[in-house]
């Protein structure tokens, strides 16, 4: 006869993979809700009394943030690429995100590649965004290579922090005498 469960261990590897089921729905929706300029669903991926630092606090400050962004090009599609959750605990996450996005602006198809680096809390029962950090790897027409633009053609889009945010890449390549034959922009 083979033993009986430890029902505890069983109700939180259920509960964990609950989570991880319903985190991972967050940068869908997020996605999903930006390409159809819908503000409420959007700013309903975040916690309610989301920090907008200088901005304020809540959804309505979030929302007030992000309309004028949009608001600065027309067609988007965000693609998920990839999702890399771990738990802190029981009600709390971090996670880093894949994403490739297309944006119409004007005559201009801009293409970027973007990791979000995210915080998730339960509150209620309930998985959101808690903090929502956009790195890029660049942003070019995708007419254009992203090296002939510097990493970023798009006015008004943050300077490119990719890959030189992540602490290996760094210490990976320094002091390589390599890197100058591999790309003329390290």
């Amino acid at each position: 006869m083979s033993p009986v469960p430890d029902r505890d261990a069983v109700d939180d590897r259920l509960d964990r993979i609950e989570s991880h089921l319903a985190i991972g729905q967050l940068p869908i929706r997020y996605a999903i809700a930006v390409d159809s300029r819908d503000l409420d669903a959007w700013a309903a991926c975040f916690r309610p009394d989301v920090d907008m630092g200088r901005h304020g606090a809540g959804r309505e400050a979030l929302r007030g943030h992000i309309e004028p962004l949009v608001r600065g090009f027309y067609r988007s599609i965000h693609q998920i690429c990839g999702h890399r959750i771990e738990f802190v605990d029981r009600d709390h996450a971090t996670g880093v995100v894949y994403c490739r996005a297309e944006h119409e602006v004007g005559d201009r198809w801009i293409v970027m590649a973007i990791c979000y680096l995210d915080d998730y809390v339960r509150i209620d029962g309930e998985w959101f965004f808690s903090r929502r950090r956009e790195k890029h790897w660049y942003a070019a027409d995708v007419t254009e290579r992203p090296q002939a633009v510097d990493f970023g053609s798009w006015d008004g889009a943050p300077s490119p922090a990719l890959p030189a945010h992540f602490p290996s890449w760094v210490s990976f390549w320094q002091d390589d005498p390599s890197v100058g034959r591999l790309t003329a922009r390290p």
